[in-house]
């Protein structure tokens, strides 16, 4: 199994009570409630913190592919990312589905991004092999 080079940030949290729980980081900037999904509550879901966690680690990824390739990525770059549960088996998994908003770009270029982005998003390295991940330009 590979293994970091090096530390460069490690996130910490504490949670308590599960899907109808609460998280909270060691630094405060992130205090949440938790709620099934699709179920009552007003907190989030462990899926949707997926998805926002991976579209904006996948926009750093971009952003820095882009500038090794020497391409400017667009300000107004954007992901809509979409996280499936569902059973597995006697198990649970999850899929994913990004769709890359990168405005103005060329489509050729846009999909070189891309395709480069996913090669270094800490996410997709993750979770690369261990389940479906679509990728798409909008």
């Amino acid at each position: 199994m590979p293994s970091l080079d090096k530390v460069s940030y490690t996130a910490r949290t504490h949670t308590t009570g599960g899907r109808e729980g609460a998280s909270r980081s060691d630094d405060g900037r992130l205090d949440i409630v938790h709620s099934r999904p699709g179920g009552a509550g007003n907190g989030t879901n462990p899926e949707q913190l997926f998805a926002a966690g991976y579209s904006a680690c996948f926009i750093g990824a971009l952003k820095a592919v882009g500038a090794r390739m020497k391409v400017a990525v667009p300000d107004s770059v954007a992901v809509d990312a979409e996280v499936d549960l569902g059973p597995m088996g006697s198990a649970f998994g999850i899929a994913v589905r990004l769709k890359v908003h990168l405005p103005g770009m060329d489509r050729a270029q846009a999909q070189a991004l891309v395709d480069a982005a996913h090669q270094v998003c800490p996410y997709s390295n993750a979770t690369r092999g261990n389940i479906d991940i679509g990728l798409s330009l909008a």
